[in-house]
């Protein structure tokens, strides 16, 4: 198993859902609750050591539930890993989940744009607006319900 899948499950026993290794990826699902902190044991642990944020997206599921979700991908240069990691959001008109920009300065633009394009709210994120759309645009352009051509 996955030195991250293991440490998460020691650490965080009650907030990991799901780990899939597929061709030697890993996936690990985990309740948004506690992300930072569970970023942190990440970032900061010796065995994993993911220093490295290379992308975060939102990510619309409709028709299923939980619709909407946030995918963290994390790179370790010590030790030559990857990791996926997945949180999944509670269905709501405005979904929402802590920012990690505390734990990886780069989350910032990111998050931005998560929040432009899908309508995930980080709480606590420093500058939380949009970043590709128009300030004055209504609505998020990369939901599943979003109009083909527009508003």
């Amino acid at each position: 198993m996955n030195q991250a899948a293991e440490l998460l499950q020691e650490k965080f026993p009650e907030e990991v859902v799901e780990v899939v290794e597929f061709r030697g990826e890993t996936q690990i699902t985990v309740k948004p609750g506690r992300i930072v902190d569970i970023c942190k044991a990440l970032r900061d642990d010796n065995r994993t050591s993911f220093r490295y944020l290379s992308m975060i997206a939102g990510m619309d599921y409709l028709p299923q539930s939980p619709r909407f979700g946030v995918v963290y991908n994390l790179y370790s240069h010590k030790n030559k890993n990857r990791v996926t990691l997945k949180a999944l959001l509670a269905d709501d008109a405005a979904p929402a989940i802590d920012s990690v920009v505390p734990v990886w300065n780069t989350a910032n633009w990111h998050e931005r744009e998560a929040y432009d394009m899908m309508g995930i709210r980080f709480r606590g994120h420093p500058d939380l607006r949009r970043i590709l759309m128009p300030n004055d645009w209504v609505g998020h352009p990369q939901r599943k319900d979003y109009p083909l051509r527009g508003k």
